[in-house]
C-alpha cells in the first residue's frame, strides 16, 4: 500500500465541508474590502524566497523544500505567500497601474520541512492578503481589521491581537545595538538557535520558543523605547485607527515576527486553546517597506497578513464553534425497475440544474435498502418513482421529518420543493438543527 508523505493529510467528508465554508467566508470578506484574488506559482526560483523571506529566518535556514529542476535551476516550493505576490507585482509592473494601492489576497498550499504536529503540517494551506503602494497607517489598521472580521464571522471569541512596532531602519539599528549589548554577557544561557541569531539578526532572539518566558528575556530592552519620533507617531496612528474601528489589542514588545522583511507595524492573532492559559498563534503579519526594492522593484511600501487554515480550524474546534455545514440533501430518488431508473437519471439532472441537492440509487439495492440509504444521507424528501404514477405525470413525495406524503404533478415539483425547502432548517456539523451558526 502506498501511503501519503509524512506531514500531509487527506481532507474529505465533514472536515472538507468545514474547510470549504471557511474559504467561502474568506472570499466574501476579502471581496467586501475590495481585495482581488491572486494565484502565484507553487514553486519559484530559490533566490526569491531566500532573499525575500530572509536568510536568518527559520523557514529558510531549516524548512524550505529546495530542488534542482532538469535544467539544473534551483527551485523552491513556496513556504509562504508574500514573496510570490511581491515578485508578481514587480514583474507585471503593477506599480504603474492607475488604481493604487494594489490589494490582493491568496489562499493556497505552502511547504515547510518541519516536525509535524497539531496545526503544523509540512504541506499547509495558508490564506492572506497584501497591500502594496501605500504607507498610510490606516492601511495597517485595515489589514488587521480584515483578519479580525474573518475570525469574528467564523465564531472565534477567545482571540487576542498582539501588536508592536519595529520602527524604521534607524530605529531598528539602535534597538539592534541595545540587544547585542544586553545579550552578549549572557550568550552561554541562550539556546543554540538564539546563539546563531545573535550573530545574524539579534531581533530574532526575542522570537525564541525555548527560553522566551525566562527572566532574561522579560528584562530585555523594549523596541518601543528605541523608536525615533517619526516611527513612534506612525505606530500611535495605527493604534488610534484600531480604536476607531473598536478592535481591541495588546501592545506586546515580544512580537517581532519570524520573517526578516518586516519593519514598522507587526502583529499576531493568538487564540486561547485551553483553560490553562496556553495560546496558539493563528495568524499574523506586518509592514515590509524595503521588500519590494530588495527584490528589484521600486521603493514601495507594503503590508500583509497570513493565517494557516489548519491552525484556524483547530482553534474553531477548541472553542466548539459551530459552522453551518450542510450534512443533508434535499431529495433522494428511489426506483425498482429499469424504466423507473431511466426517469430517475433524467429527473435528478433536471432538479440539480434548478439548484437542488439530489441523489439517486446507484448500487442495485433493494427498495428497503434504498430507504436506509436515504436515511444515512439525511434526505429531507424522498420520491419512490412508480411507473403507474409516472404515466399520470405525477409522483408521491414524502417529507422524511413529518412523514407526510403528498401527490405532486411533475411539472409542479420544482415549485413544490422551492416552497417547502425555503425556510427549512438543516443539520450542521454539531448534530443539532440550526440556522446560520457563527454569523
Amino acid at each position: 500500500m502506498i501511503s501519503k508523505p509524512k506531514g500531509t493529510k487527506d481532507i474529505y467528508g465533514t472536515v472538507a465541508k468545514r474547510w470549504k465554508y471557511v474559504e467561502k467566508v474568506i472570499d466574501e470578506v476579502m471581496e467586501k474590502y475590495h481585495y482581488g484574488y491572486i494565484r502565484t506559482p507553487l514553486f519559484e526560483s530559490t533566490e526569491l524566497f531566500h532573499r525575500g523571506v530572509g536568510e536568518t529566518s527559520d523557514i529558510v535556514t531549516k524548512e524550505t523544500y529546495d530542488f534542482l529542476d532538469r535544467g539544473e535551476r534551483s527551485m523552491t516550493l513556496r513556504p509562504e505567500g508574500t514573496a510570490g505576490v511581491v515578485r508578481s507585482y514587480i514583474e507585471d509592473k503593477m506599480y504603474g497601474d492607475a488604481i493604487q494601492p494594489v490589494k490582493f489576497y491568496y489562499n493556497g498550499t505552502m511547504y515547510r520541512y518541519e516536525r509535524p504536529q497539531a496545526g503544523r503540517e509540512r504541506e499547509l494551506t495558508q490564506f492572506g492578503c497584501e497591500v502594496l503602494g501605500s504607507d498610510d497607517p490606516a492601511v495597517d489598521a485595515e489589514v488587521i481589521s480584515l483578519a479580525a472580521q474573518i475570525y469574528r464571522i467564523l465564531g472565534l471569541k477567545n482571540v487576542t491581537i498582539h501588536i508592536n512596532s519595529l520602527g524604521d531602519a534607524d530605529s531598528r539599528n539602535n534597538y539592534r545595538q541595545a540587544l547585542v549589548k544586553y545579550f552578549e554577557p549572557h550568550l552561554d544561557l541562550l539556546c543554540d538557535d538564539c546563539k546563531s541569531r545573535f550573530a545574524k539578526n539579534p531581533l530574532r532572539i526575542l522570537d525564541c520558543k525555548v527560553d522566551g518566558e525566562s527572566e532574561l528575556f522579560e528584562n530585555a530592552p523594549k523596541m518601543v523605547d528605541y523608536l525615533n519620533e517619526e516611527s513612534k507617531k506612525r505606530f500611535e496612528k495605527v493604534l488610534e485607527y484600531l480604536d476607531i474601528l473598536e478592535i481591541p489589542y495588546v501592545v506586546d514588545s515580544k512580537i517581532v515576527r519570524g520573517l526578516d522583511y518586516y519593519n514598522h507595524t507587526v502583529f499576531e492573532f493568538e487564540s486561547d486553546i485551553n483553560e490553562t492559559g496556553s495560546t496558539m498563534a493563528i495568524g499574523g503579519g506586518g509592514c515590509y517597506n524595503q521588500l519590494v526594492s530588495e527584490l528589484g522593484g521600486p521603493e514601495v511600501c507594503g503590508v500583509g497578513f497570513g493565517s494557516g487554515m489548519d491552525r484556524l480550524l483547530l482553534a474553531l474546534e477548541h472553542e466548539g464553534a459551530q459552522l453551518p455545514v450542510k450534512e443533508d440533501i434535499d431529495l433522494y430518488l428511489l426506483y425498482v425497475n429499469d424504466e423507473e431508473k431511466k426517469y430517475a437519471i433524467y429527473l435528478a439532472q433536471e432538479l440539480r440544474m434548478n439548484g437542488f441537492i439530489v441523489e439517486m440509487e446507484n448500487m442495485k439495492r433493494s427498495l428497503k435498502a434504498q430507504f436506509k440509504q436515504a436515511d444515512r444521507l439525511k434526505a429531507k424528501f424522498t420520491i419512490v418513482l412508480n411507473s403507474a404514477e409516472l404515466d399520470e405525470d405525477e409522483v408521491t413525495i414524502k417529507n422524511t421529518r413529518t412523514k407526510e406524503e403528498e401527490k405532486v404533478q411533475i411539472d409542479a415539483l420544482i415549485y413544490y420543493l422551492d416552497e417547502n425547502l425555503e425556510d427549512d432548517d438543516f443539520m450542521c456539523d454539531c448534530g443539532d438543527e440550526c440556522h446560520h451558526h457563527g454569523e
